[in-house]
């Protein structure tokens, strides 16, 4: 017995849901590089093509009632916890029937309804807001928990350290997943902290710490599930460190001098995605030609939230302050 043997047993149909998730990640990620290469698309954006994994094998094993809190890579958090690509798409495009109407962009998708609170422009910005939102559910006794994705960046953060010793002394529903991609936008992760694992962090709160291959569907979810029972539970928060890649730069005006191109094959060589659809038809659940199916589907998907977002409305000058602080 393996360790990952509970989730082969999973219908065949929630295992081809997953590789359908991973792949609208990828997809609608690689459509939104194509146009801000082409200037369709203003501002800035950051994506996650190569992290497919941590976002759909977290938000996997969530409940609808639970919650997450982003990150300004945030678009596979979004599908993956249930976002409609539509109305990602319409808001990137800077279009009335987005999900902040147009005025948010990349960094503040937010969709309260499936439990997304929202991306963040700021790092470390969303690790003090789980906390909040998992303090609530244990007040209130609603029984939802929160998990809070940040990267390895975000790691050094002051609001990490204060955020986690709160959770921690007070028991507090919320997993924090650590998406360690290797670099905080220039800088090497082996260059920002002196101890091998960012997960070994949880010993100086006395929580529980997991490392776990984030370009692994399977291990994800695993794990995630182990911390989802424990923290439901009552028994308070848990550290993840999923380990992956960026593919792209960190942000569209990135040329990545500070990384090798061999570096970035032998992370492509792991690519998530790749893996588990190997996995898939290696053990007989699907064949190439449905794993095909489903890669060309998904793409149609994020095609069609092209259309829908081309098609629709621009805000109304009437209404183009109105949900703007400043």
């Amino acid at each position: 017995m393996t360790q990952a043997d509970w989730m082969w047993a999973e219908p065949k149909e929630k295992l081809v849901d997953w590789l359908g998730q991973m792949w609208t990640v990828r997809w609608f990620d690689e459509k939104v590089d194509e146009f801000f290469a082409k200037g369709m698309i203003h501002g800035t954006t950051h994506l996650c093509v190569g992290q497919e994994a941590s976002a759909v094998g977290v938000c996997a094993m969530l409940e609808d009632k639970d919650k997450i809190t982003s990150t300004h890579r945030g678009h596979g958090h979004c599908i993956a916890k249930g976002a409609d690509p539509d109305r990602m798409m319409a808001e990137l495009f800077g279009r009335e029937t987005g999900y902040c109407k147009g005025k948010g962009g990349s960094m503040h998708i937010a969709d309260v309804e499936k439990g997304n609170l929202g991306a963040n422009g700021i790092v470390g910005g969303g690790i003090p807001l789980a906390v909040g939102a998992a303090l609530t559910s244990k007040m209130r006794q609603e029984g939802y928990i929160t998990v809070c994705f940040f990267g390895d960046g975000a790691a050094n953060e002051g609001s990490f350290h204060e955020a986690v010793n709160l959770a921690a002394i007070w028991d507090l529903p919320v997993i924090f997943v650590c998406e360690n991609n290797q670099y905080g936008m220039s800088g090497p992760v082996k260059d920002m902290v002196k101890i091998e694992n960012i997960a070994d962090r949880a010993a100086g709160y006395g929580i529980p710490g997991h490392v776990v291959d984030g370009n692994n569907l399977p291990e994800v979810m695993t794990v995630m599930k182990e911390a989802v029972e424990y923290t439901r539970n009552g028994s308070g928060p848990v550290l993840i460190e999923a380990k992956t890649y960026r593919w792209k730069g960190h942000s569209k005006s990135d040329a990545k001098k500070y990384r090798t191109r061999e570096e970035e094959k032998e992370w492509k060589d792991k690519d998530p995605i790749r893996f588990f659809q190997d996995a898939l038809i290696e053990r007989g659940i699907i064949t190439a030609e449905e794993a095909e199916t489903v890669k060309k589907d998904t793409k149609a998907r994020i095609e069609r939230s092209v259309e829908f977002a081309e098609q629709s409305p621009e805000p109304s000058k009437d209404t183009l302050l109105e949900d703007v602080y400043a």
